[in-house]
């Protein structure tokens, strides 16, 4: 029995010796250390480093789905309208030893309906379309592309004019909200004190640098620009809230087209002037927010928040940053205007929100061309639009990004003298007039932000 035990034993240790020797012979492979995602808080919630770099990367969207309701001004119109919103962004950030290497890239793609393709300052106004009911439209943008390092911003980004950029409620207000190819320097003195220079490119804003159609003899046409809009801001931002005083001077110049000749009027320059503050408050409910801002411009009304057409429901006009002199096609004065915003965010609760919203504006033109009696060309005053808008809100979030809410919006336009009811004008009845006109619309929001 002891010698089956020994060999048995002798055996195995033989089989142990033949196997570490063949394993012996192996390559050998070590598993690749694993590298996980970590948190970078240097730059707040959501940022987290890229494996194997030192770069902060952020990644959010948004998706919005959207349903206005309006008044309606004829059959060839739609009395409600859709939206439905995407929205990606991508955030990298990396610290230097010159400041913060920062790049942002922000796309919205939506799809749209009924009102909402109007083209008015708030598509749920619903205004008159010479166009009857439009079809279904679909559009992409690129909303935000820039580098940020150090002090240097270039790209598209957010006009350093704007202060107050329908930062609240569902609807657009009169203000300035441009979205610009721009370079820009940044000073930061301390104790929230920055002061920038930046250098914008009118053409990428949506708002046209052409004359007033209804302002030039003949027609007119758009000469190029000689230089970008020269912006420049001082803003604070501190515990108490933001303030900001901020000025443009932008080149507006056109070829004025007089009967039989081309007169090159050179270049127009324009400029525009804006202050703003927003209080924070705290003592009233966290979240709290007061938003006051009052601009003037002179011949680069884009700044106020117009640009081109004017109007609510069936009385439309034609807006420009100059007009001509009607009867001899040459001499441009300049359109002037000033627009004030008011907007107050409210929590009820944490969870439940309301934003009461408000614009009003004026704009002062130079004569335009009127009607030809016996012969003789006559002028007529320009339109000087006087616009209020009013909106309001009710918004419940039950969880964080989303917001479930209700807005209802008034505004309403008066100019200077009596213009063509754009209905009765659309639908080829007898010949009427109008000199103001309002409209009431409503919305419903769903939104999803994360």
């Amino acid at each position: 029995m002891k010698l089956v035990k020994s060999l048995l034993l002798g055996s195995a240790a033989g089989f142990a010796a033949v196997a570490g020797a063949q394993a012996a012979d192996l390559p050998s492979r070590k598993a690749a250390p694993v590298e996980y995602v970590r948190v970078c808080s240097a730059y707040g919630a959501g940022f987290f480093y890229i494996p194997g770099t030192e770069t902060c990367l952020r990644v959010g969207g948004r998706v919005r789905a959207e349903y206005t309701f309006g008044e309606r001004w004829s059959e060839r119109q739609d009395s409600y309208g859709t939206r439905a919103l995407g929205r990606i962004f991508v955030d990298a950030r990396t610290a230097t030893a010159y400041g913060t290497l920062r790049t942002f890239i922000r796309h919205d793609i939506n799809t749209r309906t009924g009102s909402y393709r109007y083209g008015a300052l708030n598509n749920g106004v619903n205004p008159f379309s010479l166009n009857g009911r439009l079809n279904e439209g679909n559009g992409a943008s690129l909303d935000k592309a820039f580098i940020q390092f150090g002090p240097i911003t270039a790209g598209k980004a957010q006009s350093f004019f704007d202060f107050y950029a329908n930062d609240l409620g569902f609807s657009s207000l009169r203000t300035s909200d441009r979205s610009t190819n721009l370079l820009a320097y940044t000073a930061s003195f301390g104790g929230g004190f920055t002061a920038t220079l930046s250098l914008e490119d009118g053409n990428t804003t949506g708002f046209s640098n052409v004359l007033s159609a209804a302002g030039a003899a003949g027609g007119r046409v758009y000469q190029g620009s000689v230089m970008p809009d020269i912006v420049a801001s001082l803003r604070v931002d501190q515990g108490w809230g933001s303030a900001q005083l901020s000025g443009a001077v932008s080149d507006r110049g056109t070829n004025r087209v007089a009967v039989g000749r081309v007169v090159d009027s050179g270049d127009d320059f324009g400029f525009a002037i804006q202050g703003g503050v927003k209080f924070n408050l705290p003592m009233i409910a966290a979240g709290d927010q007061l938003w006051l801002q009052a601009a003037y411009a002179d011949g680069a009304i884009g700044y106020l928040g117009w640009g081109g057409a004017a109007g609510v429901g069936r009385a439309l006009g034609v807006v420009g940053d100059f007009t001509v002199n009607p009867i001899t096609g040459v001499g441009t004065k300049s359109t002037t205007g000033f627009a004030i915003v008011a907007g107050f965010r409210h929590f009820w609760t944490p969870q439940i929100r309301s934003d009461l919203i408000a614009s009003y504006s004026e704009l002062t033109m130079g004569r335009v061309a009127g009607p030809v009696v016996g012969g003789v060309a006559t002028t007529l005053k320009g339109l000087n639009p006087k616009e209020l808008v009013l909106g309001a809100n009710l918004v419940w979030s039950p969880v964080s990004g989303l917001d479930i809410g209700v807005e209802v919006l008034y505004s309403r336009v008066e100019f200077s003298r009596r213009i063509a009811d754009a209905k009765s004008v659309a639908l080829g009845g007898p010949a009427r007039t109008i000199k103001s006109d309002d409209a009431f619309a409503g919305r419903l929001r769903i939104q999803r932000d994360f």
